[in-house]
């Protein structure tokens, strides 16, 4: 070091000149190039420690050592912000901006924050059913995730293979009903014949056979058929129905069939009912892991795509009803998506309470919904759904002070003449609700209505 001195003409510093580095007056003379390395040293050191706090005062180095000083200022700077990007990064924060930097520090940074924001969207992707999303570039991470939606694409496959042989055998079960009805008195399933002028029990297969008590009537349906007086209800609506009934408390199903007869010169009707509960449990679990939203429990857009495909196919009367959720996305940055998962659920319930359970309702989109009924029912749902926004709007339900409000858009599908599909259908119904919004914005402006001009 003395000879770099000696040969740049300085002049040397008695060692006394050396002050403390920390809380030296301002002012303070220059330092010795000897001074200015051991400064430099210790910045760099500090740098690498805490960036945010290291410190250096340029103007103290000696002249051949002040460039240098400022490269290092400038390399803190970049550490500072290559802390805070790694940092935020390692957090999950993608949405933060690259930096503009373009030092060679940043490359690998740069390049794993565009793949994690590529696997989140494949991730997202993944979760609407889409199992052909393929990862690359990431090493062992690519092999298992490739091998993840390989076994879920497989899953999916096989649970539509059991629901299909389920289907299979209720089929099969409904062909061979009508050949053993004269064997059922051997059988679990039960055999009723109801007068239809009483509407009372006139034979039962489970009844008394030991010639004590009445034969006709048979304490075990009492106790072990709770749908016994749906069945006496039963009209004779066609000369043979197949109908399927549960239990109140939904812990039971049956499948009967019903047909009239002639007993003992008396008109009546036969019911043979046979207990579908775990038949029924099994297809109902098998559909749900497929068809079912898990967030709200209702039907998802695969099974509307699957049931709509059949009802156009069928030529079926259907009336559609879309349904445009309002200030999801609010509630969602105000207050947390929890509490927009809530005021979607809350939504939904409302909905629901308010149909049939056999009516179709599915979940299209985040805040998009689908209401399908049988036959042309345009004017009840339109009641319906006066109803149903009354009862959201109250003020015990709204979520955190937020209005609860929603539109729709009702299509009635007239199955022997109807040429559209289902995506046709839907963005007819979206064309009402866009009308809707448009209205109520041009009425708050002061505006003419041109749509009804």
């Amino acid at each position: 070091m003395e000879r770099e001195v000696n040969e740049m003409s300085l002049p040397e510093q008695e060692p006394a000149a050396n002050a403390q580095w920390e809380g030296e007056p301002q002012g303070a003379q220059t330092l010795t190039v000897e001074e200015s390395c051991g400064r430099l040293c210790q910045y760099l050191q500090d740098i690498l420690r805490d960036a945010d706090g290291a410190q250096l005062d340029v103007d103290r180095l000696s002249e051949p050592c002040r460039e240098l000083g400022r490269e290092l200022s400038a390399f803190r700077d970049l550490a500072v912000e290559l802390i805070s990007y790694s940092t935020g990064l390692s957090k999950g924060e993608l949405s933060q901006a690259l930096p503009d930097s373009g030092s060679c520090l940043y490359s690998g940074l740069k390049n794993l924050h565009a793949n994690l924001k590529h696997l989140t969207w494949q991730a997202k992707q993944v979760t609407k059913g889409d199992y052909a999303q393929h990862v690359a570039h990431l090493g062992e991470f690519s092999e298992v995730f490739n091998e993840m939606t390989r076994q879920l694409s497989e899953r999916r496959i096989q649970l539509k293979e059991e629901i299909c042989r389920a289907q299979r055998r209720a089929e099969i079960i409904n062909s061979y009903t009508e050949m053993l009805v004269e064997l059922l008195d051997q059988r679990d399933e039960w055999l009723l014949v109801v007068d239809q002028a009483s509407r009372e029990i006139v034979h039962c297969n489970k009844g008394h056979r030991d010639g004590e008590g009445n034969t006709a009537y048979c304490e075990k349906c009492r106790h072990r058929l709770p749908i016994q007086h749906k069945l006496l209800e039963w009209e004779k609506t066609e000369r043979y129905q197949v109908w399927e009934v549960e239990e109140e408390d939904k812990a039971g199903c049956y499948r009967i069939i019903s047909f009239p007869i002639e007993w003992k010169e008396r008109p009546s009707c036969v019911h043979i009912v046979m207990d579908i509960t775990a038949e029924k449990m099994n297809a109902r679990h098998l559909s749900d892991e497929i068809y079912q939203d898990a967030d709200t429990g209702v039907r998802n857009r695969q099974f509307l795509d699957e049931f709509m495909g059949q009802v156009l196919r069928e030529q079926q009367d259907i009336t559609l009803c879309y349904l445009d959720l309002e200030g999801v996305a609010d509630i969602n940055t105000s207050y947390g998506q929890k509490a927009g998962d809530a005021y979607i659920q809350n939504f939904v319930e409302i909905v629901r309470k308010n149909f049939r359970s056999g009516d179709t309702f599915a979940r299209i989109q985040d805040d998009k919904f689908c209401l399908m009924l049988t036959g042309n029912v345009k004017h009840l749902i339109e009641r319906k759904m006066d109803e149903i926004r009354t009862v959201f709007q109250r003020d015990d339900d709204r979520v955190f002070s937020h209005r609860c409000n929603f539109r729709y858009g009702i299509v009635e599908v007239e199955g022997a003449s109807n040429t559209l599909s289902l995506d046709e259908l839907l963005e007819q119904a979206k064309t009402t609700v866009m009308r809707q919004k448009r209205k109520q914005q041009r009425e708050k402006r002061g505006l003419i209505d041109f749509d009804n001009w």
